[in-house]
């Protein structure tokens, strides 16, 4: 599934140069623009394109579209200005002000002022990501808030008391806010404008109910989740090596628990079944692209036996390598979408089912 969403993206964005960001406004003549970009400068390793709407007085919405690794972000402090971004594909990673990080996968939310992410960095564990993010200003919104929403109890002062304090506020995925920000996507374009303005504000309706104390997705040490990233960088440079997490817990000096705990913040599984999905994706793309034999390509992603690989997998894509094999040389394509539907399911089964055994995916080294 993450290999097909990546592709649709690299296809959205072929006409953007790699190390630039292309924003597309579709605002009115006239209109202020608020402070995501109107104001801010970025440096990117890939590339991005954003789609600026401004639905309401004081709210800019910018449909998010980035491919690479990490996109270092400036812009002003301010923290009568709400940023907030609802990761709809990939993962994204914040290191913000003060050393805190925070970690979305698909459906998630942050929420935070514009003082937290002034010199920021996003990163995109996955190598892409697709979002929306929201700038309010809420000096403006105190203003020109609409009456209904005044009217229905949303106070612009406890926004800002709720979520504009030093640290980030991180929301885990729900239904509710799937009915929220899912038909903004489905919209027909020349309607999305209309439903911005409409979803705005049920947004503004929902965070007025929020209490951030209750089960929200927790903050990291900058430094621990740079750690993650190195222990990553040496698993998949490595793949012929099999180290243990006891093994890396002592070279990199960090506890075991800590390891596997921000290790899936950061990469969205543990790391056992995050690592076994990197080696049959890498062997799937050496069967497609080389005449290696089952057994060197079994060695090369780090598997003593064609037994012990065939077996790990078979469980990822749901057939041997042989067979994989024979249907990259057919018709592939189709195969593969139905394969990419079918893990798209497995995955959310096991989402589903995240917490109730989170060792489950414990790194072994037969996995």
């Amino acid at each position: 599934m993450r290999q097909e969403e990546r592709e649709n993206l690299e296809q959205q964005l072929q006409d953007v140069p790699y190390g630039s960001m292309t924003t597309i406004r579709h605002t009115l003549p006239g209109q202020e623009e608020v402070l995501l970009t109107g104001q801010f400068s970025a440096r990117t390793k890939g590339k991005g394109k954003l789609d600026v709407y401004q639905p309401l007085p004081g709210v800019e919405a910018s449909y998010s579209r980035l491919i690479g690794t990490e996109v270092t972000v400036c812009h002003e402090a301010s923290d009568t200005i709400l940023e907030l971004f609802y990761c709809r594909r990939g993962r994204v990673g914040w290191n913000m002000r003060g050393g805190i990080s925070v970690y979305l996968g698909a459906g998630d939310l942050s929420v935070h002022s514009a003082c937290c992410c002034a010199d920021s960095c996003m990163m995109f564990p996955l190598g892409y990501a697709e979002g929306l993010s929201v700038s309010m200003d809420l000096a403006v919104l105190q203003e020109t808030f609409p009456p209904i929403l005044r009217d229905s109890g949303v106070d612009v002062q406890a926004l800002h008391q709720t979520f504009c304090a030093e640290k980030p506020v991180a929301i885990p995925a729900s239904q509710r806010l799937e009915e929220i920000f899912s038909p903004i996507y489905s919209a027909p374009s020349v309607q999305r404008k209309a439903y911005l303005y409409l979803k705005m504000q049920e947004l503004l309706l929902y965070l007025s109910r929020v209490r951030p104390q209750k089960e929200m997705l927790p903050p990291y040490e900058s430094q621990q989740t740079e750690m993650i990233k190195e222990i990553h960088r040496e698993l998949t440079t490595h793949l012929e090596q099999r180290l243990t997490i006891e093994d890396l817990a002592r070279k990199y000096l960090i506890n075991t628990s800590t390891l596997k705990e921000v290790f899936k913040a950061v990469y969205g599984q543990p790391i056992g079944s995050y690592m076994k999905g990197y080696r049959v994706e890498y062997a799937m793309k050496l069967l497609r692209e080389t005449r290696m034999s089952i057994q060197e390509i079994a060695e090369r992603v780090g598997y003593r036996t064609q037994g012990k690989f065939s077996k790990a997998f078979k469980d990822v894509a749901q057939m041997l390598p042989t067979e994989y094999r024979n249907h990259a040389a057919g018709d592939f394509f189709e195969w593969e979408h139905n394969l990419n539907g079918a893990m798209s399911g497995a995955h959310e089964s096991a989402n589903a089912g995240k917490g109730a055994n989170d060792d489950a995916g414990e790194y072994h080294s037969d996995d």
